[in-house]
């Protein structure tokens, strides 16, 4: 996993589960993940900036048992497949997210507690699927910068 600098951006996180599970997600209580690939978007244009993502792997790899989002409870069962970025410091999260909503499986509610999207985390069962819609959306965005 690479290092990431403290400039800000908006990234998306592809991750697999290789087994359903039954998942306490903080506030939102029990939810049934199925197996598959799944991904995640955030936005780190704070304070730290992308370094965000290096928290993310801590999680992820069980170095951190700090919980403060709601992808930190999902992070610890998955496999990091690949973190797309995009650097900007304009506030694309949610547009990112929507337009991968349009093409993949929303879990209701999950990462979006500050804002109005369905969802922050998507699904699909094949993760060429996945690949394609985070791609599609990161690079749909570019014209914006």
């Amino acid at each position: 996993m690479q290092k990431h600098g403290n400039e800000p951006g908006i990234y998306t996180l592809i991750l697999s589960l290789p087994g359903a599970e039954q998942i306490a997600v903080g506030s939102l209580g029990g939810i049934h993940f199925p197996k598959g690939f799944y991904s995640y978007t955030g936005s780190a244009r704070g304070p730290g900036g992308l370094k965000r993502l290096d928290r993310h792997a801590a999680v992820n790899a069980g170095r951190s048992l700090t919980r403060k989002w709601h992808i930190d409870y999902l992070l610890p069962r998955c496999q990091w497949l690949q973190a797309v970025v995009t650097r900007t410091d304009l506030d694309l999260e949610c547009l990112i997210a929507r337009s991968i909503g349009e093409r993949l499986a929303s879990v209701p509610r999950f990462g979006c507690s500050d804002c109005r999207c369905a969802s922050h985390l998507h699904y699909s069962e094949k993760e060429e699927e996945m690949m394609q819609a985070v791609s599609m959306a990161h690079a749909s965005v570019s014209a914006l910068l």
